[in-house]
């Protein structure tokens, strides 16, 4: 097997293949394996089994979560299940999931009929931001084929399992990534996050027990059925199994999307990358990108995985790499991704509607040389009282104030040297 069965079989050009060519490829195989061989239970324990987290930011066991939702839809009575996939990446330096939609659109239909299967979903609705168009009509190409195929509708296979399957295009929002947001926005209203309980597998998309799951995850779970849980377990280098999209950008020779195993370094990433432009030495790095802590040299050879960089005072996240020089100044990059967190507030709650705005505001000042010692301690104030969670409705002002906080710990000098109105490193 391939160093990249994620990836391996993807076309240079990234146009996708026609349901013949995908069959030819081993598509599909897991599928009829699945709808022949094994109950749902059996399916979420494989799953469960081969360590799979959810690759859109928070890590969380995909076979729990997929046990959870069978066991609330159970209390929910007879009724239509919901599978939700999230395809509206809008993570500051992520660009994983557009490569698996234009490229890839049978790998991740087959992992969403298998979700589906697993927890007695009656519809898969792929959402897809604007943006991504040629991933959206790849997708809708690709529904097609297996329609025409048999292998969508009704009683497929023989098995007794029905499913249909249709692609929601999304406006393009950040919070629409919140899987309640998400929700909202399939069901035509204004994006914004619910309160939590009921958790959408007991009452989602329209009341209905509902699944949220992220596109590279889906993406996997054709490869684990067909491979097995310990072979999956066995690509990684830690005990999460897999391997990982890793979208490595910024300071960099040569950005790239490098698929390689669950746990491997910052530092290999940035190598493969033909190392720091310029021949320039690190500054620092975001390992999951806009709304994950910074971390600095030291660092580089932490595991690239959730707990790792857990302990490390990081975050996986969507596995965004971004890479910081000497000469990038860390006040104008988290001014940059603040002005986006801003902007992408859905307005619900008053710490997120009006604080980010007023934290944005400040780090332009600094950034500019116009700040002075009161910006700072107002800035401090705002990282304070919003980076605890719980502060706001959802986590999206966690998020965006947590690079503000790593900068002021790790980055003092240059808000210092902020404040008598100089950059000491440049602009970013």
């Amino acid at each position: 097997m391939t160093a990249t069965p994620l990836t391996g079989r993807a076309r240079p050009d990234r146009s996708p293949h026609s349901f013949a060519e995908w069959q030819r490829l081993g598509g599909y195989e897991a599928l009829r394996r699945a709808l022949k061989e094994l109950s749902p239970d059996d399916l979420v324990s494989l799953v469960e089994g081969s360590g799979l987290r959810g690759r859109g930011g928070a890590g969380f066991l995909t076979g729990t979560k997929w046990k959870l939702m069978r066991k609330a839809a159970a209390a929910a009575g007879e009724g239509p299940r919901y599978l939700c996939v999230n395809g509206d990446e809008m993570e500051p330096g992520s660009f994983k999931d557009r490569m698996l939609l234009e490229a890839l659109p049978h790998q991740l239909l087959e992992g969403a009929m298998l979700a589906a299967y697993a927890i007695g979903a009656s519809e898969v609705i792929l959402l897809v931001r604007d943006a991504y168009r040629a991933g959206a009509a790849a997708l809708n190409r690709a529904i097609v084929e297996i329609e025409s195929a048999g292998l969508l509708g009704s009683n497929i296979l023989g098995s007794g399992f029905s499913l249909t399957m249709r692609v929601h295009g999304s406006a393009g929002r950040y919070i629409v990534g919140e899987e309640t947001a998400l929700i909202s926005a399939i069901e035509g209203d204004r994006p914004v996050p619910r309160a939590r309980p009921p958790y959408p597998a007991q009452s989602g998309l329209w009341g209905r027990p509902t699944i949220v799951n992220n596109v590279e995850t889906l993406s996997c779970v054709p490869l684990i059925v067909q491979h097995g849980a310990d072979w999956f377990r066995g690509l990684s280098r830690t005990e999460e199994g897999g391997t990982k999209l890793y979208g490595v950008s910024g300071r960099v020779n040569r950005p790239m999307l490098i698929e390689a195993p669950m746990g491997t370094t910052a530092r290999e990433l940035i190598e493969r990358c033909g190392g720091i432009r310029d021949g320039r030495r690190l500054r620092a790095f975001q390992p999951g990108g806009g709304a994950t802590a910074f971390l600095e040299e030291a660092e580089l050879d932490v595991p690239m995985d959730f707990g790792h960089l857990k302990k490390a005072g990081s975050a996986l996240g969507t596995g965004a790499l971004i890479v910081l020089d000497e000469t990038s100044c860390p006040v104008a990059s988290i001014a940059r991704h603040a002005r986006f967190y801003a902007r992408e507030s859905c307005g619900l709650c008053t710490p997120c509607r009006d604080g980010l705005p007023w934290v944005s505001k400040l780090l332009d000042q600094l950034e500019a040389g116009q700040g002075n010692a009161a910006t700072l301690e107002l800035l401090q104030m705002h990282v304070d009282l919003a980076s605890p969670s719980g502060r706001s409705f959802c986590d999206l002002m966690t998020g965006a104030m947590t690079p503000v906080r790593s900068g002021l710990e790790r980055f003092a000098d240059v808000f210092a040297a902020h404040l008598a109105g100089r950059c000491p490193v440049g602009r970013a």
